[in-house]
């Protein structure tokens, strides 16, 4: 159940920021922290990954 969880967390998240992403692939691995950290929390820590993803694949300047 909790497994289910959070892949229906990062499904929703990355739908909210599929436009903002570039065209790569990602793979998400959850840590075993995940397993008890509130919905909130996760969701913070998803943004913030996907911040970094744009950052890194930004074109260089």
């Amino acid at each position: 159940m909790r497994r289910n969880r959070i892949k229906r967390l990062i499904r929703e998240s990355f739908r909210q920021h599929q436009h903002e992403l570039p065209a790569v692939d990602i793979v998400v691995n959850a840590r075993s922290g995940a397993r008890d950290a509130d919905n909130a929390t996760i969701v913070r820590s998803l943004e913030k990954h996907w911040r970094t993803v744009i950052k890194q694949c930004a074109p260089p300047q």
